[in-house]
């Protein structure tokens, strides 16, 4: 795997063999992040979180670009399994990085990086492979952009009763062509570990900004007269929006019903205490980047919330009972697909308890 994953370096160490093991892989971490420690003392490994990656070698630059832009929320230690059909052998590639020259008396981070190029017929026995390669006690990630799920549940339930290697998932719902399928699969992988979607954190802000407009307590009687709950989504992104509504119905306390589709509508409605809330979500076509496009809130006294996706953020309308609207822009509040996924490795250290009822109200709605 030529692409280099490692994050923008001023001072790095490297080591690489060719069909080598894993135990060797870690002998050879292990003495680079000595021997830097020996030249500089200043330069201190990274010990917060584990990242496995397992991707499909031929999709590898992509992958390589997403990790660079995650910022400041690089994991210490990044594992690349990178999976090629045929591959007899493993090959692998540490990196020991530095992202700056530490100054007399200062610190500076060492993170590491180890691309492992295995085959398709190592996939099943990934766990003894990644193993040796985690920093202990440390709480590891695992993520495949690709899909791979066999590579996946060998992290997270290896087979024989053995301890998992990884305590988190980290997975794109919007990735998965099928939406019911996708929601089925995440419950089954919230059974077993930790779960954190980039599909939930698209709508993040979504979320805030209606949680934030019924906060005032004037605002609050609001939440029991909703009426009408209507979400845009890109083409891509139908599990955001349904995780979206399935947090409304938890946070309020509504009873989700089976959605129908109605050409490329979803519609239904859920049950309150006060009556019936209509539910619809609507396709607004390809996006140019994942997620949703515009949140409708109606409540039977006649105010309207409405969120609108636009430049540098996004737009809010409120029309009050009386028929009188006002109009802002919500600066700041999308957070761009580019980083994403450094949310994503963020939250894997935050876990979200709203998270796991919004998915099961949101898989009941899609049955």
């Amino acid at each position: 795997m030529e692409d280099d994953l490692s994050p923008t370096a001023v001072s790095d160490a490297v080591w690489s063999a060719q069909d080598t093991t894993p135990a060797a892989i870690e002998a050879a971490l292990s003495t680079l992040v000595a021997e830097r420690h020996r030249e500089n003392e200043c330069y201190v490994a990274a010990r917060a979180l584990n990242l496995v990656c397992i991707v499909d070698a031929q999709f590898s630059g992509e992958v390589a670009n997403r990790l660079r832009r995650v910022g400041r929320y690089h994991a210490s230690r990044t594992v690349v399994c990178s999976v090629s059909p045929g591959r007899a052998t493993i090959d692998a590639r540490a990196t020991v990085a530095s992202e700056a020259d530490p100054r007399p008396g200062e610190f500076s981070l060492m993170r590491e990086t180890v691309v492992v190029s295995v085959g398709e017929r190592h996939v099943p026995h990934l766990a003894r492979i990644v193993d040796p390669l985690v920093v202990t006690d440390l709480s590891t990630v695992v993520w495949s952009p690709h899909g791979n799920r066999a590579a996946v549940d060998s992290l997270v339930a290896p087979a024989g009763g053995t301890r998992p290697i990884a305590q988190t998932v980290l997975l794109d719902s919007a990735s998965e062509p099928d939406q019911r399928a996708a929601l089925d699969r995440v419950c089954t992988l919230a059974q077993r570990a930790a779960v954190v979607d980039l599909g939930w954190l698209r709508a993040t802000p979504w979320r805030e900004r209606v949680a934030a407009h019924y906060d005032p307590a004037g605002r609050r009687p609001e939440l029991g007269t909703i009426s009408k709950v209507s979400v845009r989504h890109g083409s891509d992104s139908l599990v955001s929006g349904l995780l979206l509504i399935g947090w409304l119905c938890d946070r309020l306390g509504w009873r989700p019903e089976q959605l129908t589709r109605h050409g490329d509508l979803l519609r239904g409605r859920a049950r309150s205490r006060r009556g019936e809330v209509e539910l619809r979500l609507e396709p607004t076509g390809i996006m140019r980047v994942p997620g949703l496009s515009g949140v409708e809130i109606r409540s039977d006294l006649g105010s309207v919330l409405a969120l609108e996706r636009g430049e540098g953020g996004l737009t809010a309308r409120r029309t009050e009972r009386g028929g009188e609207q006002r109009s802002w822009t919500v600066l700041g509040a999308s957070r761009g697909e580019p980083g994403i996924l450094g949310e994503g490795i963020r939250h894997t250290l935050l876990p979200d308890a709203t998270y796991a009822p919004a998915l099961a109200a949101a898989r009941s709605m899609l049955a």
